[in-house]
């Protein structure tokens, strides 16, 4: 990816490099950096992270040819009812997980955990197990919320919404080990896929103060054989939601007077693990809902048509438009073949991928001056990643702060990206302030992000931006995700994001999240991380491997599994 003035972000390593690198002789097993795989198509992925547990598990543990899946529900009136299912079968079918609301559409503090009879380990078990309560914090919104801060107004087009989701971290000396925390787990592991230099750990993440303090420090001696220590939490699987806004208001690590620290908040689809190669390869950073050649390998026939694929790509991959794998769970997919749902009336698929939204990256520049990068992934992409970045397609609200990103894409991902100044004072080690950042989105072809940068709109990218493009044979739109998406808040630092001001940072640095809110429309409250139209819990538990250990970085050659044939490559057809 490109430098600081660009994309701020890392390079991925190439296919051949990949092909070189020793693949784990035990794939359950926790190996040092020096011996994991590199993903070979999706980790240009700018968040790869390895392991929260061990599960010691053999590679063939959960193939779906080998074993069958009992769930086991708790239903609100306290009963019990299992259903064993045939995992060679396509999970279409929505789960019953989901969190509860009111009558005034206000989330509260029923929460129905269902245990999955897996074989997994105590250890294991204990990791998918989360409290009902936690300090006092009970249901989706904090009870110390402000009442004043439970509506909000649109950015887009003034009408109320209504706060879903709020942690205040006003309770000190939180733990988010896993089990900790009803929606909030952080992970234990290093982040090799982007050459970090610290081994995130858990107890680098607690609260004090009325905030969430995440550190990054220097380790002596040598933690898991690395030099610092940093700290990265997400809800994946707890707590995810299907458009609206998510904000955080934040006090940056460092100041600007050094350069380096890797500080980001953002926003996942549910089907996708970060850290976790195998639940991402083929869909990261998919968002697509159409059977043609933007769901291939290489975004192209075996016959390399359409030329626009091969032509004015990416400059390091000689002129490739894509490296990824393909959509794994897309449009095209044949009947009977592994795939989440749902259907439609014609017995179609509808695509499904684990999009990606970034509420900020932050970096200091060599001018010293602070900016963050604010911006969406999309795949499949367009010709020479050139997006339709029209006046009707764009908002920059102040070019005096926001200034639209040069970089917009490589053969691993496509990027929007807006470069926003920052306010200067609003850094742990400079004024000491606060502030406001997020993004509001609506879901779909006619949907829209918005950027928000100390509390102020930053720009706006809308549905059409990323339309059909007939250059590279895209016959359909991306539509702005339309998955249920989960929330990460991480603190880094590696070269692949830029250069590193050694003389001059720091350590500890730390970042403060004072609060994180997420408001949806009155009309449209959309939260779960298994959405009956958007499914995802009937498909990762029976791939569950694939989420859990971090070794398995590919889907077909470290995971064992098979890609599902798709129509454009067979004779198969989708038909009931």
């Amino acid at each position: 990816m490109a430098a600081p003035s660009g994309r701020f972000a890392s390079s991925s390593p190439p296919r051949e490099a990949n092909a070189a690198m020793l693949s784990p002789s035990s794939p359950g097993a926790l190996l040092p950096p020096s011996l994991r795989r590199g993903s070979v198509s999706t980790l240009g992925d700018k968040y790869s992270l390895a392991p929260i547990h061990d599960n010691g598990a053999p590679a063939s543990r959960y193939k779906i040819a080998k074993q069958t899946t009992t769930c086991t529900t708790q239903t609100r009136d306290g009963t019990t009812g299992s259903t064993e299912e045939d995992p060679s079968s396509p999970a279409v079918v929505s789960s019953t997980w989901d969190v509860c609301s009111s009558s005034s559409g206000v989330a509260h503090a029923v929460r129905w955990v269902p245990t999955l009879e897996l074989p997994l380990d105590e250890a294991d078990r204990d990791a998918w197990r989360v409290p009902e309560m936690i300090h006092g914090f009970m249901g989706l919104i904090d009870k110390d919320t402000p009442k004043e801060a439970y509506t909000r107004k649109s950015i887009d087009d003034g009408s109320e919404w209504d706060l879903v989701f709020s942690d205040e971290f006003n309770v000190e000396g939180r733990s988010f080990y896993p089990g900790d925390d009803p929606y909030w787990e952080a992970t234990d592991l290093h982040y090799w896929g982007t050459n970090n230099l610290e081994w995130y750990d858990p107890s680098a993440l607690t609260t004090v103060g009325g905030n969430l303090k995440v550190s990054l420090s220097k380790s002596e001696p040598k933690y898991h054989e690395l030099d610092y220590m940093g700290g990265m939490m997400s809800t994946w699987n707890k707590f995810c939601f299907t458009g609206g806004y998510f904000e955080a208001n934040v006090s940056l690590p460092g100041s600007t007077k050094a350069y380096g620290l890797w500080p980001a908040i953002w926003a996942m689809g549910n089907l996708g693990r970060a850290g976790f190669g195998a639940s991402l390869d083929g869909t990261w950073p998919y968002t697509y809902d159409t059977c043609d050649v933007g769901t291939l390998s290489n975004q192209s026939f075996t016959d390399t048509t359409p030329p626009g694929a091969h032509r004015n790509g990416d400059p390091g991959k000689n002129g490739e438009l894509s490296f990824l794998p393909g959509q794994r769970l897309s449009a095209c997919t044949c009947k009977g073949e592994p795939h989440p749902g749902p259907k439609r009336p014609d017995g179609t698929f509808v695509g499904r991928a684990a999009p990606e939204i970034d509420m900020f990256e932050a970096q200091v520049s060599g001018d010293y001056i602070g900016h963050v990068s604010q911006s969406g992934q999309w795949a499949p992409f367009n010709y020479h990643y050139e997006w339709f970045n029209t006046t009707e397609n764009i908002k920059i609200y102040n070019e005096t702060t926001t200034k639209l990103n040069e970089y917009t894409g490589g053969a691993y991902q496509q990027s929007t990206s807006g470069l926003a100044i920052t306010n200067q004072e609003c850094y742990t080690a400079g004024g000491g302030c606060f502030s406001v950042y997020g993004f509001e989105y609506k879901p779909g072809y006619d949907g829209y992000i918005t950027w928000v940068n100390d509390g102020q709109p930053s720009w706006t990218v809308r549905g059409a931006g990323m339309g059909p493009d007939p250059r590279v044979e895209l016959t359909g739109g991306r539509p702005v995700p339309v998955e249920p998406m989960y929330m990460i808040i991480n603190l880094g630092i590696s070269p692949n994001f830029g250069a590193i001001d050694w003389a001059n940072l720091i350590f500890p640095a730390y970042m403060l999240v004072d609060w994180v809110r997420v408001y949806q429309p009155k009309d449209a409250h959309n939260i779960g991380c298994d959405p009956p139209d958007f499914p995802t819990r009937d498909y990762i538990n029976t791939f569950i491997e694939a989420y859990t250990n971090p070794n398995l970085t590919t889907w077909v050659d470290d995971y064992g599994q098979s890609s599902p044939r798709t129509d454009l490559l067979t004779t198969a057809t989708n038909l009931i």
